[in-house]
């Protein structure tokens, strides 16, 4: 008996149906590169490279003669403070009383601290609205800023006649001296940071964003004593173009090496600069966040 068998193949997909899913590959392609290049530049990770390897080059030129943000480690680890939840908006190293000042918004207080973070003064800020950052400017001074109406308040360090400090009291705003810069609106994205060069005479005020900003407001303390001699130069340019973050948060000024820290918690990023907008170093606090979030979190559990 003959058996006869058929062999059958399968037609090739059409010309056209082949097209289409070479399309369908290539859009799904472009827009996975489109989005890699939109994270980079959002999160600045590109800048990150570059910045890291520049910084790395010169390390012998600037390690001796600036902060250098990677040296430094973690000593005193999220301390809570009491009567502080978590709006502590604010904080200043005083060198005359090797003492901390730090300032809240809700309720808006005043605390003076030690370097241990232990509480050892505190005020309350009558009439003060939105108090984001404060500076010890010298000669028994301090300057508080109110975020929403931009405007920094001197207050003096509450002191008894017989010039120690006071432990608790009332601080009216009525009672002192205030300046106000105008910054674009007065929404939650105003002054953020402030820091203050002791021996320059100079105050750097940081705005939040939208847009990120940075103020230099030179002789405030010749103002105070009689001598108008005020003068605001803006370096948002230096800002722009150097700092690789989408926000700031705080500017602290190193005394020593003259150079801005500025921090931005959007980004997780401190960054070091002369005040010509030269990076000099940067520090990644991302890794370091998460483990503390890990830590706190099994200590809830």
């Amino acid at each position: 008996m003959e058996h006869t068998g058929r062999i059958t193949q399968e037609s090739p997909m059409p010309l056209t149906e082949r097209l289409t899913s070479k399309r369908t590959w290539l859009w799904a392609l472009l827009c996975l590169l489109l989005l890699t290049v939109y994270q980079l530049r959002a999160h600045h990770l590109d800048d990150r490279l570059y910045f890291w390897i520049m910084t790395h080059w010169h390390t012998d030129a600037w390690q001796e003669r600036s902060v250098w943000l990677p040296d430094y480690r973690v000593e005193l680890d999220a301390k809570p403070i009491p009567g502080v939840d978590n709006n502590l908006s604010g904080l200043t190293y005083d060198p005359d009383r090797d003492r901390l000042w730090a300032v809240t918004n809700g309720p808006n207080e005043l605390f003076v601290l030690s370097r241990e973070g232990d509480v050892q003064a505190r005020f309350e800020l009558d009439g003060f609205h939105d108090v984001e950052a404060v500076s010890y400017a010298g000669n028994d001074r301090l300057v508080i800023a109110e975020e929403r109406r931009q405007s920094l308040v001197v207050v003096p360090v509450p002191l008894n006649p017989d010039g120690s400090l006071i432990h608790a009291g009332v601080l009216r705003r009525d009672d002192y001296p205030a300046l106000t810069l105008a910054m674009g609106s007065g929404d939650n994205k105003g002054f953020e940071g402030l820091a203050y060069d002791l021996k320059g005479d100079r105050l750097f005020v940081a705005k939040e964003r939208d847009p990120r900003q940075l103020l230099q407001v030179s002789g405030l303390r010749k103002s105070l004593e009689g001598d108008l001699s005020l003068h605001v130069r803006d370096l948002s340019g230096l800002v722009k173009a150097k700092v690789f973050a989408t926000d700031l948060s705080s500017v602290v000024f190193d005394q020593r090496s003259g150079h801005l820290i500025l921090l931005s918690d959007e980004s997780k990023l401190l960054i070091e600069m002369t005040d010509e907008g030269k990076v000099v170093s940067f520090r990644s606090l991302a890794v370091a966040l998460l483990a503390y979030r890990k830590a706190s979190h099994r200590l809830k559990a």
